[in-house]
């Protein structure tokens, strides 16, 4: 292959060039063309098993943020970001917005875009709604233009949050973006830091992570997330907050803990792609081959940077390995999972025997193999127990087959004779199963979980307890409230707060699983002001503990107060109506000196729980589980609080109660009801 000539005149002076060999060409045109297609890979990995990972994703679902707190949003909209990725960064915006208890009094949410110049989107006090956020979030429309991330910091610094508060309520900025600016950054965003601005710099596409090193808060690891990565992000964030307390995300049983992870960026770098001949002079017939010179192509490669990601995890259905046999548990949120069980036992709830009981027992079965057994015998009966699931029988509940030859000795051995079955043959011994079954399973559980129970938690919001102490409370009740199997055939959970006035925060029919009861606790209001005792009792009285607000007759009910004992002076007489009408009422008095007020209100069978500061209020759990565990086992007057409706009067009659309207009642009665 010769040289290519062209004359000096059309060239200017002489000089060396370089003819590379077309196949060369080729090779340096197709790695640049093969590199720019990104492969589809995480740009941030949390080393963690699978299981972790599902744990992290749940707990991103059960987070909820209600505090006093002002958080805007600085989005990228720039053609760098693109409108794809834009429309990830605001499905993050809009994951995190609903975590978020958003109102004019608690959590402030604002938008920024920027690209070329900075465009408000809506200020922090434009919407006093979670559903009004997401919808403008959502609407938001792609700029487009240059990345100018300073320019918008700088926006921020002269015009401060726009519509938040004043300097000591916290402020939260989060910046959107891929960290590609075309300006400087490191001076505006040290200026928000110093004004007391938590920043986190949040990832799309593929960021350039040094940069969102120099906009984000100390420590980075906590404070730079991946906006693609959704749950992950979500989690990370809250669990940031709630590491500086800024707000309360989660139960007490739920750990921020830290993970290595790996995060990735992209970027184009310069390699060697071979040698072609070098000709030196001009490209006319005196050119002359001087050497082999290197020549290089551009390649697109992700550059990996070792972080440390801190994650909430909470525990787990799987955490106890309900699955037997071999079976692999698979959780399903935080509460429910379900068993993939080896062929054996396909099918069956927790992977147990095909022919498995519906309670768990400790079964011994002893087989006679005495003289007077023949072989035969035996076997039938070794093959019964082979058949028969593996389960436990309390020392009170024992059950046992035989012949009729031995039923008095079996009578004996049991204590009842109807706790003794006789079979008459092979095919017989087998068809007993069934009631073994059920004899078994007559016993009654261990624990009051399932055991019905109205309960009604009631926390003191006044001034004297104060937001923080009043949170303590909160996490309490949570606490308490995760203890229980909440639904209408169980457990109803209730709960009153009172301060300045008294307020039923939801009624014990309103959440119908143990959730929803979490989360709505957690978005109790605080109120403030002078609490009495008594007047929220007497409201549980009137207004919660009664049928029509959905309090089931026949049902043990209880009451938890839980207060610092201020405005308790007047509370005895209306706890003891509470009493009076088959309602027990517990006082869980927080305070290093037990007035004689709150003694008062515990009434003769001393229902008290003294603590002796907020903090204390979870190490005493387990002393208010066993009071309401006793409480929900005592005999229930299902007259008490009456069922019937219109003034109607209630009366017991044969182990059911019956309504008796009086006249010009104006309807019917509520019903009867076998208790």
């Amino acid at each position: 292959m010769g040289p290519r000539h062209q004359s000096a005149e059309s060239r200017g002076a002489d000089r060396s060039y370089v003819k590379m060999p077309s196949f060369l060409l080729l090779e340096a045109l197709c790695l640049f063309l093969f590199a720019g297609v990104p492969p589809s890979l995480p740009l941030q990995e949390v080393h963690v098993s699978q299981e972790t990972i599902g744990k992290i994703s749940a707990a991103s679902k059960m987070m909820w943020c209600s505090a006093v707190v002002d958080i805007l949003f600085l989005i990228d909209g720039s053609h760098s970001v693109g409108k794809g990725s834009f429309e990830r960064s605001k499905h993050f915006a809009i994951t995190v917005c609903d975590a978020l208890d958003i109102n004019l009094r608690k959590v402030r949410v604002g938008a920024v875009q920027f690209s070329s110049a900075p465009r408000l989107e809506f200020p922090l006090d434009a919407f006093s709604t979670q559903q009004e956020v997401k919808a403008k979030i959502k609407g938001m429309v792609f700029k487009g233009g240059r990345t100018e991330t300073g320019h918008a910091l700088k926006y921020l610094l002269r015009k401060g949050f726009p519509g938040g508060r004043n300097a000591s309520v916290p402020q939260v900025l989060v910046i959107v973006t891929d960290g590609r600016s075309q300006g400087h950054v490191a001076l505006p965003a040290k200026q928000l830091k110093q004004r007391g601005v938590a920043v986190f710099a949040v990832g799309v596409r593929f960021p350039r992570w040094e940069e969102l090193h120099t906009l984000a808060s100390e420590p980075w690891e906590q404070h730079i997330l991946m906006a693609e990565q959704v749950e992950d992000a979500a989690n990370g964030l809250f669990s940031t907050l709630s590491g500086s307390a800024i707000c309360t995300i989660t139960s007490p049983d739920c750990k921020v803990q830290p993970h290595p992870c790996q995060r990735k960026t992209l970027e184009t770098v310069r390699e060697l792609a071979g040698h072609a001949p070098c000709w030196r002079g001009s490209r006319g017939t005196d050119a002359m081959l001087a050497a082999l010179c290197p020549f290089s192509s551009w390649k697109r490669v992700f550059l990996t940077h070792p972080a440390t990601c801190h994650r909430t995890i909470c525990p787990g259905p799987c955490d106890s390995q309900p699955c037997q046999n071999g079976g692999t548990c698979v959780p399903e949120g935080l509460d429910r999972y379900h068993c993939l069980c080896p062929p054996a036992f396909g099918g069956e709830a927790d992977c147990a025997p095909k022919l498995s009981l519906e309670c768990r027992v400790d079964v011994l079965f002893l087989l006679a193999g005495s003289a007077g057994t023949t072989p035969e015998g035996f076997l039938r009966a070794r093959a019964l127990v082979k058949r028969f699931a593996q389960a436990a029988l309390g020392e009170d509940s024992r059950a046992r087959v035989g012949s009729e030859a031995v039923r008095a000795e079996l009578e004996e051995i049991t204590g009842s004779p109807e706790r003794v079955m006789v079979y008459t043959g092979p095919q017989d011994l087998f068809s007993q199963i069934p009631k073994l079954h059920g004899k078994l399973c007559s016993r009654q559980r261990p624990g009051c979980q399932a055991q019905s129970l109205d309960l009604v938690f009631m926390l003191d919001a006044s001034a004297s307890v104060g937001p923080e102490n009043f949170a303590q409370m909160q996490s309490f009740v949570r606490s308490c409230a995760l203890q229980f199997d909440v639904n209408p055939d169980v457990t109803q959970i209730g709960l009153v707060v009172y301060g300045a006035r008294v307020q039923t925060a939801f009624r014990l029919d309103t959440h119908l699983t143990r959730a929803a009861v979490l989360r709505a606790m957690s978005q109790a209001p605080y109120l403030g002001g002078a609490g009495s005792t008594g007047m929220a009792l007497l409201h549980i009285y009137d207004k919660v503990m009664v049928v029509h607000k959905g309090a089931r007759p026949g049902v043990p009910k209880a009451v938890v107060v839980v207060t610092g004992g201020s405005g308790a002076e007047d509370a005895a007489v209306p706890a003891q109506k509470l009493r009076d009408n088959g309602v027990s009422v517990l006082v869980v008095g927080v305070g290093p000196v037990l007035t004689e007020a709150l003694r008062r209100l515990a009434g003769p069978r001393d229902s008290l729980i003294h603590v002796a500061a907020y903090e204390d209020l979870r190490h005493h759990q387990d002393m208010l589980m066993e009071w309401i565990c006793q409480e929900a086992k005592r005999p229930v007057n299902p007259c008490r609080p009456s069922p019937c409706l219109n003034k109607g009067t209630c009366v017991l009659h044969d182990g059911s109660y019956r309504c008796e309207c009086r006249a010009g009642g104006g309807g019917p009665p509520r019903g009867s009801r076998s208790v």
